[in-house]
């Protein structure tokens, strides 16, 4: 990552869990601005990529792009009788 692909940001973190970065930071013998990144990146990863997804879902949905949901019902119920019907005739 290039100096210029970076952005400062300052944030209030309570004393507690300043300590606990400091502790993991100085066991992993990094300094707390590795470990933070890495933390918000795990985050990124799991949780907020579900936050993402979801968000972009709704928008597809607000956007017209869902599919009705009685049509979905409709078309897993032909699917559902047309099976039946080739069961009735194969076992005659």
């Amino acid at each position: 990552m290039l100096a210029q692909d970076k952005t400062q940001v300052s944030l209030r973190v309570p004393n507690d869990m300043l300590e606990e970065f400091e502790v993991v930071a100085r066991a992993l013998d990094r300094d707390r601005t590795w470990l933070m990144l890495r933390a918000f990146r795990q985050y990124l990863d799991a949780e907020g990529a579900e936050i993402i997804q979801e968000a972009d879902g709704l928008k597809s949905l607000d956007d017209g792009e869902g599919i009705d949901f009685d049509e979905v019902l409709g078309k897993a119920e032909a699917i559902v009788s047309s099976a039946r019907k080739r069961e009735i005739r194969r076992l005659g």
